[in-house]
């Protein structure tokens, strides 16, 4: 069987894709075949979710395994198949693509087509330029220097000299006898 996903963005108005892909494909696939589709770098936490009726998030499907309770069924992209858990048209599913400021696509089974088969996914339908990956003002304002006196980065702020553990360190503790048998180079920039 293939499925036809449709999803939009709700921060685009003439944005739309469709992706064509095996029911037996995983969520990696799928996950894979949308970032192509809207040349989005492969480096971001995503995750998909099985959404009811009025898109209320039901089921969880992450790209990593996460440490969750035992009591809730935890679903990775590359073990889990979409007709493990999307058996019907017109199933709602986000594909959240910036966890930072909580953005998604909206996505819906649009079609299943018996008796074919795809060996890769396909985006099938291509309108628009996506929205950009991630937020120019939520990167700069998780990198912005504080306003404090010498401008320090946040991280700045808490660390001094009993940072690194009791101020009563006595560096001449340190052994590091067994690092000088070992060939370092001189240039530090050689690293």
């Amino acid at each position: 069987m293939v499925y036809k996903f449709v999803f939009i963005s709700d921060e685009v108005d003439d944005f739309m894709r469709e992706i064509s892909i095996d029911s037996d494909a995983r969520f990696i696939d799928l996950h894979k075949a949308i970032l192509d589709s809207v040349g989005y770098t492969n480096d971001a936490i995503t995750s998909f979710f099985i959404c009811n009726e009025d898109w209320e998030k039901q089921q969880e499907v992450t790209l990593m395994e996460m440490d969750t309770s035992a009591d809730v069924d935890n679903y990775v992209m590359d073990e889990t198949t979409l007709s493990e858990l999307i058996e019907d048209e017109d199933q709602k599913l986000l594909y959240v693509f910036d966890y930072v400021s909580d953005r998604a696509f909206f996505m819906q089974l649009k079609e299943i087509v018996p008796g074919q088969d795809l060996d890769e996914p396909k985006c099938t339908a291509s309108v628009g330029q996506a929205p950009e990956q991630f937020k120019l003002e939520d990167i700069e304002e998780i990198v912005k220097p504080s306003k404090q006196k010498g401008g320090k980065a946040p991280a700045d702020d808490f660390i001094d000299e009993s940072f690194y553990g009791d101020e009563g360190f006595d560096s001449e503790e340190l052994d590091i006898d067994g690092f000088s048998d070992m060939d370092f180079d001189s240039d530090p920039n050689s690293l």
